[in-house]
């Protein structure tokens, strides 16, 4: 049984679109982008094509790092899910860590 409260998300994806660097109005770096994720998964015994686009932030130290990624890199992001604002529900990953894979 998952623990009271997780939220936790692991997705390979490729970096869509890379928002310039910004600061938070307290100075704190912030970094946005667009990862998507095109995969097959198995679904009630039946191959399934998937594909989302899903926005990310970064702050800190890994906003400088996700604000030099190029557009099309493969990435292994993980991090967990936040609604946008108060106002916009949509889903957002807020990165914990971000791995370049190879082979982009």
């Amino acid at each position: 049984m998952p623990e009271p409260g997780l939220n936790e998300l692991r997705l390979d994806a490729r970096v869509a679109e890379v928002l310039p660097l910004r600061r938070t109005p307290a100075g704190v770096p912030l970094a946005t982008c667009v990862l998507a994720h095109e995969s097959k998964q198995l679904e009630a015994g039946l191959n399934r094509d998937v594909s989302v686009e899903l926005q990310a932030v970064a702050l800190g130290d890994l906003a400088a790092v996700l604000a030099a990624a190029v557009p099309g890199s493969a990435v292994r992001a993980t991090g967990f899910l936040a609604a946008k604002s108060l106002r916009s529900r949509a889903p957002v990953l807020h990165l914990n860590t971000i791995e370049f894979l190879e082979g982009n």
